[in-house]
C-alpha cells in the first residue's frame, strides 16, 4: 500500500474509534438508566400505593360517618314508633275499662241510680270515643329509610382515575455533595451535612439521606426533606455505618453522592468526643453483629453548625448518670447527661448537666441524651436532696413524652415511682406491683435494660426493687426521670 492510502486508513480508523469510545459511553449510560428506571419504578410504585390507600381510608371514613347516620334514623325511628306503642296502650286501657263499668251499670237493676249517672256516663263515652278521632289509629312514622346514596359521581371519579402526564420542564438536580468538615458522630448518634453543588442551576424541593444496617446490609431511608443536615440517634455502639444522599425535584431524583464510611463512637471516656469521618477502612471492624435497629429517631435538623449550638448552649444540667453496657466481653462505658433540649422547662441543670432538679411542686420530666434501641444497659442515678417525702419516678422514655407529668402517665413511658416507704410501677397510667422499701437522701437507684430479653428491671441500693417491671418492650428508649422541687437527682 501505498503512504497516502495508509494515512487516509489512519483517519478513518480514528474517526471509528472515537465512535466505538462513543458507543462505550453511551452503553455506560444506558445500563445506568436501566437501574434508575428500577429505582424509579420501586418509588413509584410505593407512592401510587400510597395514594390508594389514602383514597380507600377517607372512603371507609365517610363509610363510617354514614352508617352513623343510618343508625341514628333507625333509633329516631323506632323511639316514635315505641312512644306510640306506649300511648295508645295506655288509651286502650282506660276505653277498655270505661266500657266494662258501662256494662255493670245497664246491669244495675236499680233504676233511681242509673238516672243519677247516665248522663254523665254517656258524656264520658262520647269524650273517649272522640279521643280515637283521625290519626289517633295511624302511624306516625313510616318502616322506609328515606335516605338514597348518591355514588354515581364517586363511581365515575373511580373509573377516570388515571395518571396525568406531566411534560419534563426542567432536569433532575445534580447529586449533593457531602461536606466532610460538618460531619461527625458522637456516642452513638450521627450527623450528615450536604450541599448541591456550587455551579448547580437546578430546582432542588428535597432531599432522601440513607444509611445501612452497620453490617454491610441494604441502605434504608433515613430522612426525606429540604434540610441540609439530620442528627440520626439510636445506631449501635462501635459500629461501622455507610452513608449517601440524592437530591428530588418534580422531574425525578438525582444520583446518590458519594457514599461515606462513619464509625460510632468506640471509647466514649469524654462526653464531647466527636469523630470526623470517612473514616479509613482500616478502622472498619465491625464488633456488633445484630441487625439494625427499625426505629430510629431523627433529631430536627438545622443549617450549618446551629444544631451543636441548640444542643450545647440551653440550659445548664444536672444528674449523675453513668450508661454500662453488662457484657463480660468488655464492652465500653458510655458516659451521658441529662438533655437540656428536650426537657420541660422548670427543669434546672448543673454539675455540667449531671445534675437536675425542678423550680415547681409538680412533677416535670427531663431525659437523657443518649438513647438505645439494642443491647443490655445499666445506669444509676443519684438522690442528692429528698425533702417531704415526694415520689420522682425513674425509667425510660421515646422522645415524645409527656414532659409536664409524672414519668408513666402517657404510653411513652416505662417507670418506677418512689416514696419514703414504698414503690409501684407505672406505665400508660396504670400502678403495678406495689413493693416495700422506698429512697432517702444519698439513695442509688439502678435501671437495668435489656433489649436482648426486652426487660426493664429496677434496684434500689443494689438490691433488686419488685420483679421485672415491664416486658415486651421495642424501638428506641432515652434514661428517663421525673421529679419536682423537693428532690435533686
Amino acid at each position: 500500500l501505498s503512504s497516502p492510502l495508509q494515512s487516509q486508513l489512519s483517519q478513518a480508523l480514528n474517526g471509528l474509534s472515537d465512535r466505538a469510545k462513543e458507543a462505550k459511553e453511551f452503553l455506560v449510560q444506558l445500563r445506568n438508566m436501566v437501574q434508575q428506571i428500577q429505582e424509579n419504578s420501586v418509588e413509584f410504585e410505593a407512592c401510587l400505593v400510597a395514594q390508594c390507600d389514602a383514597l380507600i381510608d377517607a372512603l371507609n371514613r365517610r363509610k363510617a360517618q354514614l352508617l352513623s347516620r343510618v343508625n341514628k334514623e333507625h333509633e329516631h325511628k323506632l323511639k316514635v314508633v315505641r312512644d306510640q306503642i306506649s300511648h295508645c296502650t295506655v288509651k286502650l286501657r282506660q276505653t277498655t275499662g270505661l266500657m266494662e263499668y258501662c256494662l255493670e251499670v245497664i246491669k244495675e237493676n236499680d233504676p233511681s241510680g242509673f238516672l243519677q249517672i247516665s248522663d254523665a256516663l254517656i258524656r264520658r263515652v262520647h269524650l273517649t270515643e272522640d279521643q280515637w278521632g283521625k290519626g289517633t289509629l295511624t302511624p306516625r312514622m313510616t318502616t322506609d329509610f328515606d335516605l338514597n346514596l348518591d355514588n354515581a359521581p364517586l363511581l365515575q371519579s373511580i373509573h377516570q382515575l388515571d395518571f396525568v402526564q406531566m411534560k419534563v420542564s426542567s432536569p433532575v438536580p445534580a447529586p449533593p455533595i457531602l461536606q466532610l468538615e460538618e460531619c461527625c458522630t458522637h456516642n452513638n448518634s450521627a450527623t450528615l451535612s450536604w450541599k448541591q453543588p456550587p455551579l448547580s442551576t437546578v430546582q432542588v424541593e428535597g432531599y432522601i439521606l440513607e444509611l445501612d444496617d452497620g453490617n454491610g446490609g441494604q441502605f434504608r431511608e433515613v430522612y426525606v426533606g429540604k434540610e441540609t443536615m439530620c442528627t440520626v440517634d439510636g445506631l449501635h455502639f462501635n459500629s461501622t455505618y455507610s452513608a449517601r444522599v440524592k437530591a428530588f425535584n418534580k422531574t425525578g431524583v438525582s444520583p446518590y453522592s458519594k457514599t461515606l464510611v462513619l464509625q460510632t463512637s468506640e471509647d466514649t471516656q469524654s462526653e464531647e468526643q466527636t469523630l470526623p469521618f470517612p473514616v479509613p477502612l482500616e478502622r472498619s471492624q465491625l464488633r456488633r453483629m445484630s441487625p439494625f435497629s427499625s426505629t430510629l429517631n431523627l433529631q430536627p435538623s438545622f443549617p450549618g453548625r446551629s444544631y451543636f449550638e441548640l444542643r450545647s448552649s440551653a440550659h445548664q444540667l444536672s444528674l449523675h448518670s453513668s450508661l454500662q453496657s453488662l457484657n463480660s466481653a468488655g464492652e465500653p462505658i458510655a458516659w451521658f447527661s441529662f438533655d437540656p433540649a428536650s426537657a420541660h422547662a422548670d427543669i434546672i441543670f448543673s454539675n455540667d448537666n449531671l445534675t437536675v432538679t425542678c423550680n415547681s411542686y409538680d412533677d416535670r420530666v427531663v431525659l437523657g441524651k443518649t438513647g438505645f434501641s439494642k443491647g443490655l444497659h445499666y445506669w444509676e442515678l443519684s438522690i442528692d436532696r429528698y425533702d417531704n417525702h415526694p415520689d420522682p419516678a425513674f425509667g425510660v422514655a421515646r422522645i415524645d413524652v409527656l414532659k409536664d407529668a409524672m414519668l408513666g402517665k402517657d404510653d411513652k413511658a416505662w417507670a418506677m415511682y418512689v416514696d419514703n416507704n414504698r414503690s409501684w410501677f407505672m406505665h400508660n397510667n396504670s400502678h403495678t406491683n406495689r413493693t416495700e422499701g422506698g429512697i432517702t437522701k444519698g439513695a442509688t437507684v439502678g435501671v437495668l435494660l435489656d433489649l436482648t430479653r426486652r426487660t426493664l428491671t429496677f434496684s434500689i441500693n443494689e438490691d433488686q426493687q419488685g420483679p421485672v417491671a415491664f416486658e415486651n418492650l421495642e424501638g428506641l428508649f432515652f434514661p428517663a426521670v421525673s421529679l419536682n422541687r423537693n428532690v435533686q437527682v
